[in-house]
């Protein structure tokens, strides 16, 4: 299977993709989705054949701090490496910055701390009724 990377989404349409945000009761529809990566400070997609099958982005001052919100790959796609190689392309991309948080499940600490980040403490609010980010 080949898996080309882009951190180029210029030409990404929302029809490309479909099948994301598995599990959440309510989510981002494509169109939402598209203008989430649009408008994030850095992304690398994962494409096979015409198909975005893996996206991470991220948001920052572009100074300091950066933060990692969505990290996904379809899942006929997961356990070939692809997050893997996305974090790290999103790594290299914030080298600069000082701080570099993503917040996940418990189930997922494993695999981040394999790539080398830590595990810290934080807070959040979730305004579930605006998790699918109808605009």
């Amino acid at each position: 299977m080949e898996i080309i990377y882009s951190n180029n989404i210029n030409k990404l349409k929302s029809n490309q993709l479909k099948g994301f945000f598995v599990g959440w009761p309510q989510h981002p529809d494509s169109e939402v989705h598209l203008k989430i990566l649009q408008k994030s400070y850095a992304v690398w997609i994962a494409l096979y054949k015409e198909k975005c099958v893996g996206f991470i982005n991220a948001l920052s001052d572009n100074v300091f701090y950066a933060y990692i919100p969505l990290l996904e790959v379809l899942p006929k796609y997961q356990s070939h490496g692809i997050g893997k190689e996305l974090v790290n392309r999103m790594l290299n991309t914030l080298d600069g910055m000082y701080a570099i948080d993503i917040m996940c499940d418990e189930t997922l600490i494993p695999f981040y701390n394999k790539l080398g980040l830590k595990k810290s403490v934080g807070m959040v609010v979730r305004n579930y009724k605006n998790q699918s980010a109808i605009l």
